[in-house]
C-alpha cells in the first residue's frame, strides 16, 4: 500500500503538471519520477519490515526527497536535458507532501491498533528475575510498542513473571543445550515469534550462540537487550573486534555543527516570531496593563545551563504580590517532587488564566532566546529553590539551555508528575537531535491550541 501511494503520488502529479506546463515528454517524466521516488525510499530502507508504520516524522521524508532531487539533477546534467528549475520543483513537490501525510496517517493508525492490542508481536523474555521484571514494567508502561510479552524463562534464583500466563525456570545444565531446548519448547507452546534475552551473570556468549542456533533453526527470532534505557538509535553503532560484538554509544551532541545549527535556528526563529507576533504582543501587553494593577512584564530568576541564573521574562499573569504570598506559604503546592504547581492558584488573574491556557504569557521569552539564556526547545526552566532539591539525576536537566517549549510541553504540561517530567527532560538532554527539535516545534502548536494541562 505504501509503495503504491509513493509511486502514484509521484508519477501522476509530475506527469499532469508537466503536461499543463507544456514541458516535453510528460508521460516519460511522470514514469521517471514515479520510479525514482519509491526506489530512493527502498534504497534508504523505508519499506523494511521493521520500519513500516514506526515513525511519522517529516524530516526523513524530506531527506529522501532531497536525495532524489540531487540524483535527478545529476541525470539531467549528464544527459544534457534542460528543464526549468521551478518546473522541476513544482512537479516534485506533490510526492513530498503526499508521502509525508500518508506516513503520518500510517503511523497514527499503527499506534491506534497497538492501543487496541492489535498487530502486536508475541514475545518470550529470558533472563534473571530482576531483569525480566524490569523489562515487563517498561513494556507495560507504554502502549506504543509492538511487543506483547506472553511468558518468561528465568535463570538463577528469584521469581518473576507473576502476572504472566507462563513462567518457567531454566535448568541451567552444562553447555546451555538443555536451556535452549527449554526456551524453544516454551516459545512453541506460547506461540511466541520472538525471544528477548536480557544478559546476566549466568548468560555467556557461548550460551547465547547455542540459543541462537536452536531458535533460528526452528524459524524463531532472537533479540538481545543490552540494558540501555532511553538511548536513541542515532547514538548507537555496532562494530566487531576479535569476534566480539561491540556496541558503541555516542555522547549527546553538545558542540560543533549541531550546536551551531541549533543556535542559528533559535536566533532566526525568535527574530521571525518576534516580528510576526508583534501586533499580538502589543495587544496582550495592553490587556495585562488594563486588567489589573501591576507591571506588564514579570521578571523572575530561573536557573539555566550549568546552574547559571538568569532573569526570565513573561507577561504577568498573577496579582502584584504573588511572590510574597508564596514565600509566606499562603498557597500550597499540589505538585509532587521539586516543582511548584497549583491548578486553581488564587494568585492568577482571570486574564492570566487565559494567557496561561494558550501559553501567550511565554511569548516575551523570545527575547531570552535572542539573549542566549534560553532555546526555542529545551527542558522547563526551573526556579532556584527547585534546583536546591534536585538529586544528581535531576541536575542533568541543566546540561542544556532551558526552552520555551519541550517534550514536557507537548506531552501533558502540568498534568505530568515530577518523575514523568524528569524522564522526558533527560530523554531530550541525552538524545538531542535537530530533527527532534523540529518535531517538538511542530507538535507545540497542537498542544497550545488544545490547552490541555496548562494552568
Amino acid at each position: 500500500m505504501m509503495l503504491a501511494v509513493d509511486l502514484l503520488g509521484a508519477a501522476v502529479p509530475a506527469g499532469v503538471l508537466c503536461a499543463m506546463a507544456n514541458l516535453p515528454h510528460p508521460l516519460w517524466t511522470g514514469a521517471l519520477i514515479g520510479a525514482a521516488w519509491p526506489l530512493t525510499a527502498a534504497l534508504r530502507k523505508r519499506y523494511a519490515a521493521g520500519s513500516l508504520g514506526e515513525s511519522g516524522a517529516v524530516l526523513p521524508v524530506v531527506r529522501d526527497w532531497l536525495v532524489m532531487l540531487g540524483v535527478l539533477a545529476a541525470v539531467c546534467v549528464a544527459a544534457r536535458i534542460e528543464v526549468p528549475v521551478a518546473s522541476w520543483l513544482l512537479a516534485l513537490l506533490p510526492c513530498l507532501v503526499l508521502t509525508a501525510v500518508h506516513r503520518r496517517l500510517v503511523f497514527r493508525r499503527t499506534l491506534a491498533r497497538r492501543r487496541n492490542a492489535r498487530g502486536l508481536r508475541r514475545v518470550l523474555v529470558v533472563g534473571e528475575a530482576a531483569a525480566v521484571d524490569g523489562i515487563l514494567a517498561r513494556l507495560a508502561a507504554r502502549t506504543d510498542n509492538q511487543y506483547l510479552v506472553v511468558g518468561s524463562c528465568v535463570t538463577g534464583g528469584g521469581a518473576a513473571g507473576a502476572g504472566l500466563p507462563a513462567s518457567v525456570r531454566l535448568p541451567g545444565g552444562p553447555g546451555g543445550g538443555e536451556d535452549a531446548d527449554t526456551v524453544l519448547r516454551c516459545a512453541t507452546e506460547l506461540d511466541a515469534e520472538l525471544v528477548f534475552v536480557a544478559p546476566g551473570g549466568r548468560i555467556s556468549g557461548d550460551w547465547l550462540r547455542r540459543l541462537s542456533w536452536t531458535l533460528h533453526g526452528n524459524g524463531l527470532e532472537l533479540a538481545v537487550l543490552p540494558g540501555l534505557f532511553d538511548v536513541s538509535r542515532h547514538r548507537v553503532r555496532l562494530a566487531g573486534a576479535a569476534g566480539l560484538t561491540v556496541l558503541h554509544v555516542a555522547p549527546a551532541a553538545r558542540h560543533g555543527l549541531p550546536a551551531l545549527l541549533k543556535r542559528a535556528t533559535d536566533v532566526a526563529g525568535a527574530l521571525l516570531l518576534s516580528v510576526l507576533l508583534a501586533p499580538l504582543l502589543l495587544v496582550v501587553a495592553a490587556a495585562v496593563r488594563l486588567s489589573s494593577p501591576g507591571p506588564v512584564l514579570y521578571r523572575h530568576v530561573r536557573v539555566g545551563r550549568g546552574r547559571v541564573p538568569f532573569r526570565m521574562w513573561k507577561f504577568r499573569t498573577m496579582v502584584n504580590d504573588a511572590d510574597r504570598m508564596r514565600r509566606e506559604k499562603e498557597v500550597p503546592n499540589e505538585h509532587d517532587g521539586a516543582m511548584f504547581k497549583l491548578e486553581r492558584d488564587p494568585r492568577v488573574t482571570p486574564l492570566g488564566r487565559f494567557l496561561r491556557r494558550y501559553s501567550l504569557d511565554e511569548l516575551p521569552q523570545l527575547y531570552n532566546v535572542l539573549a542566549g539564556h534560553m532555546s526555542l526547545v529545551g527542558p522547563r526552566p526551573p526556579l532556584p529553590d527547585e534546583v536546591e532539591q534536585y538529586d544528581d539525576t535531576a541536575l542533568r536537566r541543566l546540561a542544556v539551555k532551558p526552552g520555551i517549549t519541550g517534550l514536557w510541553q507537548v506531552s501533558g504540561r502540568s498534568d505530568l508528575s515530577w518523575d514523568e517530567t524528569v524522564a522526558l527532560d533527560l530523554s531530550y538532554v541525552d538524545n538531542w537531535s535537530y530533527a527532534r527539535d523540529i518535531d517538538v516545534l511542530a507538535r507545540t502548536f497542537r498542544a497550545v491550541v488544545s490547552g490541555r494541562g496548562a494552568y
